[in-house]
């Protein structure tokens, strides 16, 4: 009855947000996708045709082809023609959604069996399907956490994670400065002497952090966090638990595409990722011990309440991920670590500032939001996608362009994108 009174208070607010510059609602709508016959055929372009333009995006706005340089699909695998076909067969074989959550009659085969596949890669025991990766942080961290957990968070946590512990209500947290582990050792620090004085009620410490850190493509010392954590586990009699969300990390980083673990040569207790990044697909997932797993099944209203990745999503994922472990998936990877290289040394070169790193994720560093805006949307005019990032969304001076390079991509393709920026003035 109210509802006039509540639209001018939206309306309000939507124009304090498109005042502050972080209006989101003129997305880009693409309404069709042309493709080259290497990836029709499910291949990488040999060395003619990697002097060529990649894929193309048409958008409803103008009905022009535009490069994509902000996808996060790293393996070029979401138009790949095998994982269509099994989407697509899964589709006539088991309809277009699960029409029920898990517990009740939405488990089908193909749950079972992605779910398999999914601890077998990371070497686990257990793995466990999400609607998406947001919900699978959000479903699997208030469940480890009670009121006498510390929670221990990076700065530059993901947003999942943030509101995951705003949601858990834990008896503590503490947020250390991005990737400083001399911070991190002395929050250790602190708890350890108030637990010997009899001063705190901390039984349980959750460590929490990106694997691979979105904005930026830079990504977590496991290792080295792993080693700190050993060294004050003994003051917590519920133990020390590491929890990763690798979703920019799996299938776009380490030698084989096992994200940041790989890379870094360490195992987080607890790794949620996604499949709808460089799997190419849908979902999200948690991989643990079969203890964990299954008590998240149990008490994690995410997956209780919620349907899951429909039959065809969860075939479409198996066969990326059949992709990714084989020969051809590893060309991939190689492909995009090339490419990478490509475009990151250009954009240096180009006097422009960039954080360094193998991940597909190149930051473009601009420090003016003002001029960010201008990049923007001379790329745009260029027929060029990128992400602009500008205050309030990230901290003054730290405004960037992020570019995001995939295996689809060509020579070609990174080439073009470095010419257009060294046009800009």
């Amino acid at each position: 009855m109210s509802l006039e009174k509540l639209d001018a208070i939206c309306t309000a607010k939507v124009g304090v947000i498109k005042e502050m510059g972080v209006h989101k609602a003129n997305e880009r709508v693409i309404i069709r996708i042309s493709v080259p016959d290497w990836v029709k055929n499910g291949r990488l372009p040999d060395a003619d045709e990697d002097k060529t333009p990649g894929p193309r995006y048409f958008l409803a706005a103008d009905n022009d082809a535009y490069l994509l340089m902000n996808s996060n699909s790293y393996l070029g695998l979401s138009v790949h023609p095998a994982v269509m076909a099994a989407e697509e067969k899964g589709v006539k074989d088991f309809g277009t959604g699960p029409g029920a959550v898990r517990f009740i009659s939405g488990t089908y085969a193909p749950h079972v069996e992605l779910e398999k596949r999914l601890a077998a890669f990371h070497e686990r025991e257990a793995a466990m399907i999400f609607s998406a990766a947001y919900a699978a942080v959000m479903g699997v961290l208030p469940p480890l956490i009670d009121e006498n957990t510390l929670v221990i968070s990076d700065q530059l946590n993901h947003n999942s994670i943030i509101n995951a512990i705003r949601l858990s209500r834990p008896a503590e947290k503490a947020i250390y400065r991005h990737l400083d582990m001399v911070e991190l050792e002395r929050v250790f620090d602190s708890y350890a002497a108030g637990r010997q004085r009899g001063l705190s009620v901390i039984k349980r410490v959750l460590v929490v952090t990106d694997g691979i850190f979105s904005m930026r493509g830079d990504y977590a010392p496991l290792n080295e966090i792993d080693k700190i954590c050993r060294n004050y586990e003994r003051h917590f009699e519920e133990g020390i638990i590491t929890v990763v969300d690798d979703s920019h990390g799996v299938g776009a980083f380490g030698a084989t595409g096992r994200g940041t673990e790989e890379h870094t040569q360490c195992k987080a207790d607890i790794l949620v990722a996604t499949l709808g990044k460089a799997i190419g697909v849908n979902g999200g997932y948690v991989v643990a011990s079969s203890a964990v797993v299954d008590y998240l099944r149990e008490t994690s209203p995410f997956y209780i309440y919620s349907n899951p990745i429909t039959p065809s999503e969860a075939l479409a994922g198996i066969k990326s991920l059949e992709i990714l472990e084989s020969q051809a998936g590893h060309q991939r990877l190689q492909k995009l670590r090339a490419l990478t290289s490509r475009f990151e040394t250009g954009v240096r070169a180009l006097g422009f500032e960039t954080i360094p790193g193998e991940h597909p994720v190149t930051p473009l560093v601009v420090r003016d939001s003002h001029k960010t805006v201008q990049l923007i949307n001379y790329l745009y005019n260029n027929k060029i996608l990128a992400t602009g990032l500008s205050y309030p969304v990230v901290p003054q001076g730290d405004e960037e362009i992020r570019f995001q390079v995939n295996a689809n991509h060509t020579t070609n393709d990174i080439d073009h994108t470095l010419g257009i920026l060294n046009r800009f003035n």
